[in-house]
C-alpha cells in the first residue's frame, strides 16, 4: 500500500491538473463517482470471456493496457476522496481492522464465503 505522501502527492498533482484545466467545476462527488465506475467497467473489459487461467496470464500489451486502466481507476478515487475531505489512507486501515475481526483467519481460511454466512 502507498505511504501517505504518495497519495499526498497524487492528490496534490490532481488538484493542479484538474485547476489548469478549469475542471474542479465538473469533479463533483457524484461525477467523480460515475467516472470511476466507468473505468472500472472499461478494466473489467480486458477479462470478459477470459478464464481464470488466461487472466493471470495477460499478454504484454493487455497487461499495458489493464496498467492503465488501474491508473485511471486509482486517480479518480484520490480525487473523490480529496473532494469529500477523506483521507484514504485512513479509511483503508481502518476497513482491514474491521475485515480482520469480520473473517478471523482462523475461520475463513480457505473460504470465499461471505462474513454473514459463518
Amino acid at each position: 500500500m502507498p505511504d501517505q505522501s504518495d497519495l499526498s502527492m497524487l492528490r496534490d498533482r490532481l488538484r493542479a491538473f484538474a485547476g489548469a484545466r478549469d475542471w474542479d467545476q465538473f469533479h463533483s462527488p457524484k461525477n467523480l463517482s460515475m467516472a470511476l465506475m466507468v473505468e472500472a467497467a472499461e478494466l473489467m473489459e480486458h477479462f470478459q470471456w477470459l478464464t481464470e487461467a488466461q487472466s493471470a496470464g495477460l499478454p504484454p500489451e493487455v497487461k499495458r493496457a489493464v496498467g492503465e486502466e488501474l491508473a485511471d481507476i486509482l486517480l479518480y478515487l484520490v480525487r473523490l476522496s480529496d473532494k469529500l475531505g477523506i483521507d484514504l489512507r485512513e479509511a483503508a486501515l481502518h476497513k482491514l481492522e474491521k475485515n480482520a475481526v469480520k473473517y478471523p483467519a482462523d475461520l475463513v481460511r480457505g473460504s470465499a464465503k461471505k462474513y454473514s454466512e459463518y
